[in-house]
């Protein structure tokens, strides 16, 4: 178990009609500066994507991904340096769950953003340090549901249980009153260094963490121009779904993320795709 004797966060079964998201506002940041530092050691983990599973890179933060990790690390200590926009709860908390039965000392290094479902796994650390300029946020469960009213008010209630379950990590990790964490997730806040350690979500502003810019200057620049497109898109209340959908139709070279999705549902055609992007951008 964790040093810290964290308790297991409690697991649900995703909903058949769920639909992950990153909160576009922190996508939209994160894309403009895709900020990342090179692994030190066989004993560092990098979390510098969404997390879940992303088809338009063909990688993503995973709990099967970091469960190999942890493996090949074996017992002993390791480090996690975070830089993501969150993503998928469900694995956000499997994740969360691996690195808190880890028997060693984790320490999560918070380089740009753990923000969503990123903050939930930093919560696992014995140690979370924050480097200058960087960022925590938090937010109640986010996803989009398709159905009927009897589908959305069951899903009402499943989200209850979801806000539940990482309130419960959030109070485990803080030792914060449950109503002013309930507060804070409310009103989907951002906490940078020093707001974050006088509230119990980091233990220490490490000026020493350095956010570094050759991997992202090395990055490809489809990758990024991708990035910042879909995150326009998500900030045009695009969902994930239809944001696939507007760059598939565009000829972006990228995997769908709905893989059992028909290609003659993708009726609009180049030109409808290309107008609707522009105008959403726009807007």
């Amino acid at each position: 178990m964790s040093l810290r004797n964290l308790p297991e966060a409690k697991t649900f079964q995703r909903p058949q009609n769920f639909q992950w998201d990153a909160p576009s506002d922190v996508m939209a940041k994160w894309a403009e500066a895709p900020m990342a530092a090179a692994s030190e050691d066989d004993n560092t983990i990098t979390m510098f994507e969404v997390i879940g599973e992303d088809w338009w890179t063909g990688g993503g933060v995973t709990a099967k991904r970091i469960s190999a990790a942890l493996r090949s690390i074996g017992k002993n200590d390791v480090t996690v340096k975070i830089n993501s926009p969150g993503g998928d709860m469900f694995e956000g908390i499997a994740i969360y769950n691996l690195l808190r039965s880890h028997p060693a000392k984790v320490t999560v290094e918070v380089l740009g953003w753990a923000a969503s479902a990123a903050s939930i796994i930093a919560m696992a650390a014995d140690d979370i340090r924050m480097g200058l300029g960087s960022f925590m946020m938090m937010h109640n469960a986010w996803g989009v549901v398709i159905g009927n009213r009897h589908d959305m008010r069951e899903s009402a209630e499943l989200f209850d249980g979801f806000d539940g379950a990482i309130a419960d990590i959030y109070e485990a990790r803080t030792g914060m009153k449950r109503a002013d964490i309930e507060k804070l997730m409310d009103a989907e806040t951002f906490m940078g260094p020093s707001e974050a350690v006088k509230n119990g979500f980091a233990d220490v502003v490490d000026d020493g963490i350095e956010a570094g810019t050759s991997e992202a200057n090395n990055m490809d620049r489809g990758l990024m121009a991708r990035r910042q497109t879909e995150a326009a898109l998500a900030r045009a209340g695009f969902t994930r779904d239809k944001r696939s959908e507007l760059l598939l139709e565009m000829g972006v070279s990228a995997a769908p993320r709905d893989a059992s999705r028909k290609p003659a549902a993708r009726d609009a055609g180049f030109e409808a795709a290309a107008r609707q992007l522009i105008n959403a951008i726009r807007s």
